[in-house]
Protein backbone atom coordinates (compact mmCIF):
# COMPACT_ATOMS: atom_id res chain seq x y z
CA UNK A 1 0.00 0.00 0.00
CA UNK A 2 2.80 2.55 1.05
CA UNK A 3 4.66 1.31 -2.47
CA UNK A 4 1.27 2.25 -4.53
CA UNK A 5 0.97 5.97 -2.77
CA UNK A 6 4.61 6.68 -3.39
CA UNK A 7 4.42 5.64 -6.91
CA UNK A 8 1.23 7.98 -7.44
CA UNK A 9 2.68 10.95 -5.65
CA UNK A 10 5.67 10.76 -8.17
CA UNK A 11 3.28 10.44 -11.12
CA UNK A 12 1.36 13.60 -10.19
CA UNK A 13 4.78 15.24 -9.72
CA UNK A 14 5.81 14.78 -13.47
CA UNK A 15 2.21 15.99 -14.46
CA UNK A 16 2.59 19.02 -12.62
CA UNK A 17 6.29 19.65 -13.78
CA UNK A 18 5.17 18.59 -17.61
CA UNK A 19 2.01 21.02 -17.18
CA UNK A 20 4.32 24.13 -15.82
CA UNK A 21 6.63 23.74 -18.57
CA UNK A 22 3.93 23.70 -20.93
CA UNK A 23 2.12 26.67 -20.04
CA UNK A 24 5.77 28.73 -20.33
CA UNK A 25 6.14 27.22 -23.43
CA UNK A 26 2.31 28.37 -24.17
CA UNK A 27 2.74 32.00 -22.61
CA UNK A 28 2.24 35.03 -25.15
CA UNK A 29 5.55 37.19 -25.27
CA UNK A 30 4.06 40.94 -26.01
CA UNK A 31 6.51 43.51 -27.05
CA UNK A 32 5.73 47.15 -27.26
CA UNK A 33 6.55 49.51 -30.53
CA UNK A 34 10.15 51.03 -29.61
CA UNK A 35 10.64 54.36 -28.51
CA UNK A 36 13.29 56.38 -30.83
CA UNK A 37 16.09 58.35 -29.02
CA UNK A 38 15.90 60.65 -31.89
CA UNK A 39 14.42 62.79 -34.59
CA UNK A 40 15.92 61.54 -37.78
CA UNK A 41 18.91 59.61 -38.69
CA UNK A 42 21.81 61.54 -40.62
CA UNK A 43 24.21 59.33 -40.67
CA UNK A 44 28.09 59.63 -42.05
CA UNK A 45 31.58 58.10 -41.30
CA UNK A 46 32.17 59.95 -38.57
CA UNK A 47 28.64 59.05 -36.86
CA UNK A 48 26.64 56.42 -37.37
CA UNK A 49 24.86 55.13 -33.59
CA UNK A 50 21.46 55.47 -32.93
CA UNK A 51 19.34 54.08 -29.72
CA UNK A 52 15.65 52.88 -29.82
CA UNK A 53 13.93 51.76 -26.46
CA UNK A 54 11.42 48.76 -26.34
CA UNK A 55 9.48 46.83 -23.33
CA UNK A 56 8.42 43.54 -23.30
CA UNK A 57 6.19 41.33 -20.94
CA UNK A 58 6.23 38.86 -19.55
CA UNK A 59 9.90 38.47 -19.04
CA UNK A 60 9.21 34.72 -17.86
CA UNK A 61 8.06 33.81 -20.84
CA UNK A 62 12.03 34.67 -22.52
CA UNK A 63 13.87 31.07 -23.21
CA UNK A 64 17.20 30.97 -22.94
CA UNK A 65 18.22 31.16 -26.53
CA UNK A 66 16.03 33.92 -27.35
CA UNK A 67 18.03 36.86 -29.73
CA UNK A 68 16.49 39.93 -30.24
CA UNK A 69 16.84 42.15 -33.18
CA UNK A 70 16.19 45.41 -34.81
CA UNK A 71 14.12 45.57 -38.41
CA UNK A 72 14.63 48.56 -40.90
CA UNK A 73 11.70 49.22 -43.39
CA UNK A 74 12.09 50.95 -46.75
CA UNK A 75 11.80 54.44 -47.41
CA UNK A 76 7.88 54.20 -47.11
CA UNK A 77 7.93 52.28 -43.95
CA UNK A 78 7.01 49.03 -45.39
CA UNK A 79 8.29 46.06 -43.83
CA UNK A 80 7.79 43.55 -47.39
CA UNK A 81 11.87 42.87 -47.15
CA UNK A 82 13.15 44.58 -44.13
CA UNK A 83 16.68 44.89 -43.04
CA UNK A 84 18.20 43.53 -40.50
CA UNK A 85 20.17 46.14 -38.57
CA UNK A 86 20.92 44.64 -34.93
CA UNK A 87 20.68 41.12 -33.15
CA UNK A 88 21.39 40.42 -29.75
CA UNK A 89 23.42 37.56 -27.92
CA UNK A 90 21.28 34.85 -27.36
CA UNK A 91 19.48 35.02 -24.00
CA UNK A 92 21.31 38.41 -23.37
CA UNK A 93 18.31 40.62 -22.45
CA UNK A 94 16.52 39.47 -20.16
CA UNK A 95 14.86 42.44 -18.28
CA UNK A 96 11.98 45.21 -19.91
CA UNK A 97 12.25 47.87 -20.32
CA UNK A 98 15.66 47.15 -22.77
CA UNK A 99 17.91 50.07 -25.16
CA UNK A 100 19.70 49.04 -28.48
CA UNK A 101 21.59 50.55 -30.26
CA UNK A 102 21.82 50.36 -33.98
CA UNK A 103 23.28 51.68 -37.29
CA UNK A 104 21.74 52.60 -40.80
CA UNK A 105 23.71 50.92 -44.06
CA UNK A 106 25.18 53.15 -46.10
CA UNK A 107 22.33 52.74 -48.91
CA UNK A 108 19.85 54.16 -46.57
CA UNK A 109 18.16 57.41 -48.05
CA UNK A 110 14.47 58.37 -46.90
CA UNK A 111 12.10 60.75 -45.47
CA UNK A 112 9.36 57.94 -43.61
CA UNK A 113 11.55 54.83 -42.30
CA UNK A 114 10.82 52.40 -39.05
CA UNK A 115 11.73 50.31 -36.98
CA UNK A 116 10.41 46.95 -35.30
CA UNK A 117 11.70 44.53 -32.34
CA UNK A 118 11.38 40.73 -32.91
CA UNK A 119 12.54 38.04 -30.98
CA UNK A 120 13.31 34.78 -31.53
CA UNK A 121 12.48 32.52 -28.69
CA UNK A 122 9.62 32.92 -28.71
CA UNK A 123 8.80 34.48 -31.88
CA UNK A 124 7.09 37.46 -31.38
CA UNK A 125 7.07 41.36 -33.51
CA UNK A 126 6.25 44.47 -32.35
CA UNK A 127 4.32 47.30 -33.54
CA UNK A 128 6.58 49.76 -36.22
CA UNK A 129 7.81 52.92 -34.62
CA UNK A 130 6.76 56.51 -35.17
CA UNK A 131 8.31 57.50 -38.94
CA UNK A 132 11.72 59.13 -39.04
CA UNK A 133 14.01 60.38 -42.24
CA UNK A 134 17.09 58.30 -42.08
CA UNK A 135 19.92 59.58 -44.38
CA UNK A 136 23.99 58.36 -45.00
CA UNK A 137 25.49 61.04 -46.48
CA UNK A 138 28.07 59.96 -48.20
CA UNK A 139 29.76 62.95 -49.44
CA UNK A 140 29.01 66.01 -47.03
CA UNK A 141 31.15 69.21 -47.85
CA UNK A 142 30.84 71.47 -50.07
CA UNK A 143 31.72 71.06 -54.10
CA UNK A 144 32.20 72.72 -57.44
CA UNK A 145 30.06 73.47 -60.14
CA UNK A 146 31.07 75.24 -63.61
CA UNK A 147 34.56 74.93 -62.99
CA UNK A 148 33.93 77.49 -60.15
CA UNK A 149 33.10 80.15 -62.44
CA UNK A 150 30.78 82.47 -61.26
CA UNK A 151 28.88 83.48 -63.71
CA UNK A 152 27.66 81.59 -67.45
CA UNK A 153 25.69 83.47 -70.51
CA UNK A 154 23.29 82.35 -73.31
CA UNK A 155 22.57 83.97 -76.48
CA UNK A 156 18.86 85.49 -76.97
CA UNK A 157 16.46 82.25 -77.30
CA UNK A 158 19.76 79.72 -76.26
CA UNK A 159 20.77 78.55 -73.17
CA UNK A 160 23.18 77.88 -70.67
CA UNK A 161 24.38 74.03 -69.38
CA UNK A 162 25.37 73.98 -65.84
CA UNK A 163 27.14 70.58 -64.52
CA UNK A 164 28.88 69.24 -61.22
CA UNK A 165 32.20 69.65 -61.48
CA UNK A 166 34.09 65.70 -61.37
CA UNK A 167 36.93 65.76 -59.96
CA UNK A 168 36.72 69.68 -59.92
CA UNK A 169 39.24 71.97 -58.55
CA UNK A 170 41.45 72.17 -55.51
CA UNK A 171 40.29 69.54 -53.15
CA UNK A 172 36.94 69.79 -54.23
CA UNK A 173 35.08 66.75 -53.54
CA UNK A 174 32.76 65.88 -56.21
CA UNK A 175 29.86 64.00 -55.15
CA UNK A 176 30.09 62.27 -58.55
CA UNK A 177 32.50 60.12 -57.36
CA UNK A 178 29.22 58.28 -55.19
CA UNK A 179 27.18 56.74 -57.92
CA UNK A 180 23.86 56.44 -55.33
CA UNK A 181 23.37 59.90 -54.81
CA UNK A 182 20.75 62.15 -56.18
CA UNK A 183 20.68 65.99 -56.96
CA UNK A 184 18.52 69.01 -56.28
CA UNK A 185 18.76 71.93 -58.58
CA UNK A 186 17.39 76.00 -56.77
CA UNK A 187 17.10 78.96 -58.18
CA UNK A 188 17.77 81.86 -55.48
CA UNK A 189 14.61 84.51 -55.20
CA UNK A 190 15.94 86.37 -52.64
CA UNK A 191 19.24 86.75 -49.94
CA UNK A 192 17.97 83.69 -48.03
CA UNK A 193 15.13 82.37 -50.00
CA UNK A 194 15.44 79.97 -52.88
CA UNK A 195 12.92 77.95 -55.38
CA UNK A 196 13.45 74.08 -56.11
CA UNK A 197 13.83 74.33 -60.22
CA UNK A 198 14.99 70.08 -61.23
CA UNK A 199 16.62 67.15 -60.06
CA UNK A 200 19.33 65.69 -61.98
CA UNK A 201 23.27 65.62 -62.39
CA UNK A 202 23.05 68.70 -64.80
CA UNK A 203 20.87 72.03 -65.36
CA UNK A 204 19.73 73.16 -68.44
CA UNK A 205 19.40 77.24 -67.90
CA UNK A 206 17.31 79.16 -70.30
CA UNK A 207 15.96 82.13 -67.52
CA UNK A 208 18.20 84.40 -66.02
CA UNK A 209 19.38 84.26 -62.46
CA UNK A 210 21.45 82.71 -59.79
CA UNK A 211 21.76 78.74 -59.63
CA UNK A 212 23.07 76.06 -57.24
CA UNK A 213 22.47 72.43 -56.33
CA UNK A 214 22.56 70.08 -53.59
CA UNK A 215 22.72 66.57 -52.78
CA UNK A 216 19.62 65.12 -51.79
CA UNK A 217 19.61 64.20 -48.21
CA UNK A 218 16.09 65.63 -47.67
CA UNK A 219 15.70 67.16 -44.31
CA UNK A 220 18.93 65.96 -43.35
CA UNK A 221 20.75 68.01 -46.06
CA UNK A 222 23.32 69.94 -44.29
CA UNK A 223 26.82 70.91 -46.02
CA UNK A 224 26.73 69.05 -49.31
CA UNK A 225 26.26 72.17 -51.73
CA UNK A 226 27.56 73.62 -54.50
CA UNK A 227 29.16 77.60 -55.60
CA UNK A 228 26.32 79.98 -56.42
CA UNK A 229 26.63 80.70 -60.71
CA UNK A 230 24.47 83.55 -62.32
CA UNK A 231 23.85 83.32 -65.34
CA UNK A 232 22.66 86.09 -68.01
CA UNK A 233 21.53 86.52 -71.21
CA UNK A 234 23.18 88.32 -74.12
CA UNK A 235 22.69 91.57 -74.88
CA UNK A 236 20.34 92.18 -78.15
CA UNK A 237 24.04 93.39 -79.75
CA UNK A 238 25.00 89.42 -79.61
CA UNK A 239 27.35 90.50 -76.60
CA UNK A 240 27.88 89.01 -72.70
CA UNK A 241 30.31 89.04 -69.95
CA UNK A 242 32.80 86.22 -69.46
CA UNK A 243 34.06 85.85 -65.97
CA UNK A 244 37.79 84.65 -65.44
CA UNK A 245 38.43 82.25 -62.12
CA UNK A 246 41.99 81.43 -61.11
CA UNK A 247 42.37 78.25 -59.59
CA UNK A 248 44.96 79.65 -56.97
CA UNK A 249 43.30 82.73 -56.42
CA UNK A 250 44.07 86.39 -57.25
CA UNK A 251 46.88 87.51 -56.85
CA UNK A 252 48.45 84.27 -56.41
CA UNK A 253 51.36 82.19 -55.05
CA UNK A 254 53.95 80.94 -57.53
CA UNK A 255 55.46 78.71 -55.34
CA UNK A 256 51.79 76.44 -55.87
CA UNK A 257 53.12 76.25 -59.63
CA UNK A 258 50.47 76.81 -62.38
CA UNK A 259 47.10 78.52 -61.71
CA UNK A 260 44.66 77.67 -64.05
CA UNK A 261 42.01 80.03 -65.48
CA UNK A 262 38.86 79.31 -66.07
CA UNK A 263 35.97 81.10 -67.83
CA UNK A 264 32.23 80.31 -68.95
CA UNK A 265 31.22 77.33 -70.73
CA UNK A 266 30.99 77.48 -75.35
CA UNK A 267 31.59 76.54 -78.03
CA UNK A 268 35.46 77.97 -78.96
CA UNK A 269 37.84 79.88 -77.32
CA UNK A 270 40.65 82.39 -77.56
CA UNK A 271 43.11 83.44 -75.14
CA UNK A 272 45.09 86.61 -74.44
CA UNK A 273 47.26 88.32 -72.25
CA UNK A 274 48.50 91.73 -72.69
CA UNK A 275 46.38 92.10 -76.23
CA UNK A 276 48.19 89.59 -77.46
CA UNK A 277 47.31 86.44 -78.95
CA UNK A 278 48.19 83.45 -76.99
CA UNK A 279 48.98 80.62 -79.51
CA UNK A 280 47.04 77.16 -79.23
CA UNK A 281 44.94 79.03 -76.25
CA UNK A 282 41.81 77.49 -77.15
CA UNK A 283 40.54 75.71 -74.39
CA UNK A 284 38.28 76.72 -71.73
CA UNK A 285 41.11 76.20 -69.39
CA UNK A 286 44.67 78.13 -69.80
CA UNK A 287 47.22 77.77 -66.93
CA UNK A 288 49.83 79.94 -66.60
CA UNK A 289 52.39 81.29 -63.70
CA UNK A 290 52.54 84.73 -64.78
CA UNK A 291 51.54 88.21 -63.96
CA UNK A 292 49.58 90.39 -66.42
CA UNK A 293 46.16 91.29 -68.36
CA UNK A 294 44.73 87.96 -68.80
CA UNK A 295 41.72 87.80 -71.50
CA UNK A 296 39.27 85.63 -73.39
CA UNK A 297 36.72 85.62 -76.25
CA UNK A 298 34.25 82.77 -76.34
CA UNK A 299 32.09 81.48 -79.00
CA UNK A 300 28.57 81.01 -78.07
CA UNK A 301 27.16 80.25 -81.14
CA UNK A 302 24.99 82.77 -82.22
CA UNK A 303 26.67 85.29 -80.16
CA UNK A 304 30.11 85.93 -77.68
CA UNK A 305 31.57 86.76 -74.64
CA UNK A 306 34.27 88.39 -73.54
CA UNK A 307 36.35 89.32 -69.69
CA UNK A 308 39.63 89.52 -68.71
CA UNK A 309 41.48 89.43 -65.39
CA UNK A 310 44.48 90.96 -63.96
CA UNK A 311 46.43 88.63 -62.48
CA UNK A 312 49.06 88.72 -60.25
CA UNK A 313 51.93 86.64 -59.58
CA UNK A 314 53.88 87.08 -56.54
CA UNK A 315 55.02 86.30 -52.81
CA UNK A 316 55.46 88.48 -49.89
CA UNK A 317 58.89 89.88 -49.06
CA UNK A 318 60.63 88.85 -46.18
CA UNK A 319 64.45 89.53 -44.63
CA UNK A 320 66.19 88.05 -41.14
CA UNK A 321 68.53 90.03 -39.39
CA UNK A 322 71.10 87.36 -38.71
CA UNK A 323 73.98 85.73 -40.69
CA UNK A 324 73.65 81.55 -41.63
CA UNK A 325 76.42 80.79 -39.09
CA UNK A 326 76.52 83.00 -36.06
CA UNK A 327 79.21 82.77 -32.63
CA UNK A 328 77.74 83.37 -29.43
CA UNK A 329 79.82 83.02 -26.48
CA UNK A 330 78.53 80.82 -23.66
CA UNK A 331 75.81 82.95 -21.37
CA UNK A 332 74.96 85.33 -24.06
CA UNK A 333 71.39 85.80 -25.86
CA UNK A 334 71.37 86.78 -29.98
CA UNK A 335 68.04 88.34 -30.75
CA UNK A 336 66.47 87.07 -33.97
CA UNK A 337 63.96 88.99 -35.89
CA UNK A 338 62.31 88.79 -39.22
CA UNK A 339 60.60 91.42 -41.24
CA UNK A 340 57.76 91.02 -43.80
CA UNK A 341 55.53 91.72 -45.83
CA UNK A 342 52.82 89.09 -45.76
CA UNK A 343 49.29 89.89 -44.94
CA UNK A 344 48.38 88.33 -41.21
CA UNK A 345 51.78 86.09 -41.03
CA UNK A 346 52.23 83.05 -38.75
CA UNK A 347 55.71 82.41 -37.66
CA UNK A 348 56.93 78.83 -36.41
CA UNK A 349 60.72 78.55 -35.53
CA UNK A 350 62.32 75.34 -35.12
CA UNK A 351 65.95 74.20 -32.78
CA UNK A 352 67.45 71.24 -33.93
CA UNK A 353 64.31 70.60 -36.25
CA UNK A 354 61.90 71.03 -33.21
CA UNK A 355 58.79 72.42 -33.04
CA UNK A 356 59.62 75.83 -30.67
CA UNK A 357 55.81 75.54 -29.72
CA UNK A 358 55.85 78.83 -27.96
CA UNK A 359 57.73 81.45 -30.25
CA UNK A 360 55.15 82.30 -32.60
CA UNK A 361 56.45 86.10 -32.52
CA UNK A 362 58.46 87.50 -35.59
CA UNK A 363 61.65 87.66 -32.92
CA UNK A 364 63.60 85.28 -30.90
CA UNK A 365 65.93 85.79 -28.07
CA UNK A 366 68.44 82.54 -28.73
CA UNK A 367 70.77 80.99 -25.80
CA UNK A 368 71.35 77.73 -27.11
CA UNK A 369 74.13 76.42 -29.44
CA UNK A 370 72.79 74.55 -32.75
CA UNK A 371 70.21 75.04 -35.74
CA UNK A 372 67.79 77.06 -36.47
CA UNK A 373 64.95 77.94 -38.98
CA UNK A 374 61.66 80.11 -39.30
CA UNK A 375 59.13 79.77 -41.64
CA UNK A 376 57.33 82.47 -42.37
CA UNK A 377 53.34 81.87 -43.58
CA UNK A 378 50.99 84.60 -45.29
CA UNK A 379 47.13 83.97 -44.45
CA UNK A 380 45.44 86.00 -46.21
CA UNK A 381 45.60 86.91 -50.18
CA UNK A 382 48.35 85.34 -51.43
CA UNK A 383 48.78 82.69 -49.32
CA UNK A 384 52.79 81.23 -49.46
CA UNK A 385 55.55 80.37 -47.32
CA UNK A 386 59.51 81.68 -46.92
CA UNK A 387 61.61 80.29 -44.51
CA UNK A 388 65.56 80.65 -43.34
CA UNK A 389 67.70 78.60 -41.87
CA UNK A 390 70.56 79.81 -39.29
CA UNK A 391 73.29 78.39 -37.30
CA UNK A 392 74.64 79.37 -33.47
CA UNK A 393 78.30 77.68 -32.27
CA UNK A 394 80.28 78.97 -29.69
CA UNK A 395 82.30 81.99 -30.20
CA UNK A 396 85.64 82.69 -28.95
CA UNK A 397 85.85 85.40 -26.27
CA UNK A 398 88.28 87.82 -28.18
CA UNK A 399 89.40 89.33 -24.68
CA UNK A 400 89.47 86.62 -21.82
CA UNK A 401 90.84 87.71 -18.38
CA UNK A 402 94.65 85.66 -18.64
CA UNK A 403 97.20 85.91 -16.62
CA UNK A 404 100.49 85.90 -18.51
CA UNK A 405 101.50 86.90 -21.83
CA UNK A 406 101.95 84.17 -24.26
CA UNK A 407 105.38 83.70 -26.26
CA UNK A 408 103.42 80.69 -28.13
CA UNK A 409 100.87 81.23 -30.86
CA UNK A 410 99.46 78.84 -33.23
CA UNK A 411 97.08 80.45 -35.97
CA UNK A 412 95.88 77.44 -37.44
CA UNK A 413 92.19 78.72 -37.45
CA UNK A 414 91.07 75.91 -34.93
CA UNK A 415 89.86 78.88 -32.07
CA UNK A 416 92.23 77.77 -29.57
CA UNK A 417 95.71 79.85 -29.48
CA UNK A 418 95.04 81.68 -32.76
CA UNK A 419 95.76 84.83 -31.91
CA UNK A 420 98.19 86.42 -29.46
CA UNK A 421 95.88 87.50 -26.11
CA UNK A 422 97.50 89.19 -23.42
CA UNK A 423 96.10 90.06 -19.94
CA UNK A 424 92.95 92.81 -19.93
CA UNK A 425 95.23 95.41 -18.25
CA UNK A 426 97.03 95.80 -21.73
CA UNK A 427 94.28 95.64 -24.32
CA UNK A 428 91.98 98.22 -25.48
CA UNK A 429 90.82 101.62 -23.28
CA UNK A 430 94.13 101.24 -21.39
CA UNK A 431 96.30 103.20 -23.57
CA UNK A 432 99.31 100.64 -23.80
CA UNK A 433 101.58 100.30 -27.15
CA UNK A 434 101.87 97.52 -28.28
CA UNK A 435 104.49 96.86 -30.71
CA UNK A 436 105.86 93.61 -32.79
CA UNK A 437 109.02 93.49 -34.30
CA UNK A 438 110.00 90.63 -36.53
CA UNK A 439 113.75 88.94 -36.50
CA UNK A 440 115.43 91.63 -38.46
CA UNK A 441 114.15 94.27 -36.33
CA UNK A 442 111.21 95.43 -38.82
CA UNK A 443 108.17 97.11 -37.04
CA UNK A 444 105.14 94.20 -38.13
CA UNK A 445 102.67 95.75 -36.01
CA UNK A 446 101.93 98.92 -33.42
CA UNK A 447 99.07 100.12 -31.65
CA UNK A 448 97.60 101.78 -28.98
CA UNK A 449 94.23 100.00 -28.96
CA UNK A 450 95.34 96.12 -28.88
CA UNK A 451 92.38 93.87 -29.76
CA UNK A 452 94.07 91.01 -29.23
CA UNK A 453 93.75 90.52 -32.37
CA UNK A 454 97.51 90.20 -33.47
CA UNK A 455 97.96 88.64 -36.19
CA UNK A 456 95.19 89.29 -38.08
CA UNK A 457 96.90 88.39 -41.89
CA UNK A 458 98.61 85.33 -43.29
CA UNK A 459 102.70 86.70 -42.15
CA UNK A 460 104.04 84.38 -45.26
CA UNK A 461 106.28 82.58 -42.54
CA UNK A 462 109.38 81.48 -44.05
CA UNK A 463 110.15 78.88 -41.13
CA UNK A 464 108.56 76.44 -39.46
CA UNK A 465 108.70 78.17 -35.68
CA UNK A 466 108.87 82.06 -37.27
CA UNK A 467 109.98 84.37 -33.72
CA UNK A 468 108.89 87.73 -33.15
CA UNK A 469 109.69 90.20 -30.54
CA UNK A 470 107.37 92.34 -28.53
CA UNK A 471 107.79 95.82 -26.46
CA UNK A 472 104.85 96.21 -24.15
CA UNK A 473 104.28 100.30 -22.89
CA UNK A 474 101.86 100.98 -20.28
CA UNK A 475 100.16 104.69 -20.37
CA UNK A 476 102.80 105.15 -17.01
CA UNK A 477 106.23 104.27 -18.97
CA UNK A 478 106.04 100.40 -17.89
CA UNK A 479 108.03 98.23 -20.36
CA UNK A 480 107.88 94.92 -20.83
CA UNK A 481 109.74 93.21 -23.30
CA UNK A 482 109.52 89.07 -25.06
CA UNK A 483 109.74 87.02 -27.95
CA UNK A 484 106.85 85.05 -29.38
CA UNK A 485 107.05 82.06 -31.50
CA UNK A 486 104.41 81.31 -34.47
CA UNK A 487 104.06 77.63 -34.56
CA UNK A 488 102.96 76.78 -38.04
Amino acid sequence: MLKTTKLNNFFVGICLMTFALQNKANAQLVIGAPNLGFSQACASDSFNSYEATFIFSPESALNASNQFSIELSDADGDFSSPTVVYTSSPGWITTSPATLSFSIPETTAGENYKIRIKSSSPAATSSPSSAFAAYYKLQDSPFTINNLVSTGAYCIGGSYLLTIDNPGTGNNDSPLNYPSLTFNWFKETGPTTSVFVAEGTTLSVSEEGTYFVETNYGSCTSNSFSNRVTISEASASGEADATIASSLGNPYCPEQGLTTLNTIGGNSYQWYKDGNEIPNATNQMYQTDESGTFSVIVDLGDCSASGSIELVSELFESEINVDETNNMLEGETLTVTVTTTAINPEFNWYFNNQLMVDETENTIDATEFGDYEVVITETTGCTGSRSYQFTIEQGVDPFPDVNKIPNVISPNGDFTNDTWVIPLKYTTGTNTEIVILNEQGKVVFQTIDYQNNWPENNLNLTNINQLFYYIITTADGKTKKGSITIVK
